[in-house]
């Protein structure tokens, strides 16, 4: 839908998404030919992802700006995947990948990107940026005979192999890209710098080192000037048996890029996506950019960014995008056979440079904490074994570093005697009471109770949440005061843990008494101390503040 569903789009914002959409577009060409070819496919199979999956993604997509198509976080995945399984197997796991990302969608998954911590993103974006850096360096200085592998070290075993293959002339042309890139921004503007680094690098290649340098052409043939006619790809039993878990992954690091890069379109327009809307669109692009031959897309942050910055003021930029690469494709696919890979190189190393967070690694890395750690183990088990595993390993530690964090129940016990010189004890504690700090606490509360208090006082206003684990070590505890005679008084605990209390029948137990502050608990205990048992409403369990 267009702006408040047409509503006030006029032809100001036409001319705005216009704009935005042929600047973008521009930018798409030379990334999504790059990111084709570094996936180890053909350069139409990123334009086809760019048209088909990026018109899609504008129209059925959960927020008003992304623009989707072939990006960097996949190039390692889809490596590999063609490595080992083979270009239509790709086509295949792409389709699946759409119908589970439609199902994440219909069921509500969108907002699992909030569960996956920082630290991981960081550090898996991180280890994608290194793995697309290195994996340029072989068309960077024109090496010939140089074989990709899905495993980082196997790849840095052939470049050694083969650096006896070094091209100068692939190296000056790549340098003349490469300088357009870092210098252009200073006096273009409103020009892609890729685009004019790759014109730059083309023409300097074809008129100075005609012949000496790959081109496309030279390597993959002449570019087809036309969008193939749709066919499904082999779905058969035995195929989705084959692909259905390479599949999943291409779902999961889909939808995770794709609404990082609609949350970082949030934060620059103020606007606000719908999740699940944005991974059932993700899906639908998924399902049709296959029967065209393309690979998967998902939702490019530097894209999507460079739309909002080039002023796009609805979904119809982002189609706009995708028809300005059809547009090329139909009349210019010729000239695309001149591109030097050499020239594409450069592109691809500045978007892995921009992409390796170095700045947030760097800070988080100075806080020498738990997190630090899940960000480097995340960065090397992505570098080092693959992309599954590194989000396993990121999500597994910092899990493991949550439970240890949470499970320091701050626990501060103060004897005391009241008026009648009965022995009290009173106990405040802070924090979670859950599995991973209930045995624990358990230890910690027997240990004070040593001397067998008449009273003991639990202020519980701060525990913030208890699980059944907490409560059934917790009722130990209160048991074990009660075998000796003693009484226990629950101050001001909140509504959560007080329900808990009441489920697990800790409240209906005899000696055990829950008051709303200190002054309730030695009121209450004074008058047990005294003989005089209390007044009934003086009885009746009364949870605290809410929970947070």
């Amino acid at each position: 839908m267009l702006k408040n569903r047409f509503g006030d789009y006029s032809f100001k914002h036409f001319q705005r998404d216009l704009t935005a959409g042929l600047i973008v577009g521009l930018v798409a060409l030379p990334l999504a030919m790059a990111f084709a070819i570094a996936s180890g496919t053909e350069p139409e199979a990123g334009l086809y992802t760019a048209i088909v999956a990026g018109i899609l993604t504008s129209l059925l997509g959960g927020s008003r700006f992304q623009i989707g198509g072939p990006t960097g976080a996949f190039v390692p995945l889809l490596l590999g995947i063609v490595t080992v399984y083979g270009f239509e197997n790709l086509l295949a796991a792409g389709f699946l990948a759409g119908c589970f990302l439609v199902l994440m969608g219909v069921f509500r998954l969108g907002s699992l990107i909030d569960y996956v911590p920082r630290p991981v993103v960081i550090g898996f974006t991180a280890g994608i940026a290194v793995i697309i850096f290195t994996g340029q360096i072989a068309n960077f200085l024109g090496m010939t005979g140089v074989q990709s592998h899905p495993r980082f070290l196997d790849n840095m075993a052939e470049l050694l192999a083969h650096l006896n293959t070094v091209n100068p002339y692939a190296i000056i042309t790549a340098l003349s890209c490469l300088a357009v890139l870092l210098f252009s921004g200073k006096w273009l503007r409103k020009i892609p710098a890729q685009l004019v680094g790759l014109v730059v690098s083309t023409l300097l290649a074809y008129f100075l080192f005609p012949g000496k340098v790959a081109t496309v052409g030279s390597v993959y043939g002449t570019l087809s000037g036309s969008i193939p006619a749709p066919h499904l790809p082999d779905l058969s039993w035995d195929t989705i048996k084959l692909m259905w878990l390479p599949a999943l992954m291409i779902a999961v690091l889909g939808g995770i890029e794709s609404l990082l890069s609609a949350t970082v379109a949030d934060n620059m327009t103020g606007d606000r996506h719908r999740s699940n809307r944005e991974l059932i669109g993700q899906g639908v692009a998924n399902i049709a950019a296959p029967l065209f031959g393309g690979i998967p897309g998902t939702g490019a942050i530097a894209r999507t960014a460079t739309n909002i910055k080039s002023g796009a003021a609805s979904r119809l930029s982002g189609v706009i995008h995708g028809l300005v690469v059809l547009l090329v494709l139909l009349l210019l696919a010729p000239l695309a056979t001149h591109i030097p890979l050499a020239g594409l190189a450069p592109i691809l190393m500045v978007v892995a440079w921009n992409m390796s967070e170095r700045r947030r690694i760097v800070y988080m890395l100075k806080w020498k904490s738990g997190e630090s750690v899940v960000l480097v183990a995340t960065f090397l088990a992505t570098v080092f074994a693959d992309l599954a595993v590194g989000v396993g390993v990121g999500v597994a530690l910092a899990f493991i570093h949550f439970i240890h964090r949470m499970s320091r129940l701050d626990i501060s016990a103060y004897p005391a005697c009241d008026l009648r010189r009965n022995t009290m004890l009173f106990v405040k504690m802070k924090g979670v009471l859950f599995f991973g700090a209930a045995r624990r606490t358990e230890r910690e509360l027997l240990a004070a109770m040593k001397d067998r208090p008449k009273f003991v006082m639990l202020d519980m206003t701060k525990v913030l949440y208890l699980d059944t684990t907490g409560v059934a070590y917790l009722s130990e505890v209160i048991v074990h005061v009660l075998r000796f005679g003693g009484e226990v008084f629950i101050i001001g605990a909140q509504s959560q843990s007080f329900e808990t209390m009441v489920k697990s029948g800790l409240a209906s137990r005899q000696g055990v008494h829950f008051c709303h502050d200190v002054t309730d608990a030695l009121r209450r205990s004074s008058g047990r101390s005294s003989g005089r048992e209390p007044a009934p409403s003086e009885a009746v369990p009364i949870a605290g503040s809410e929970a947070m």
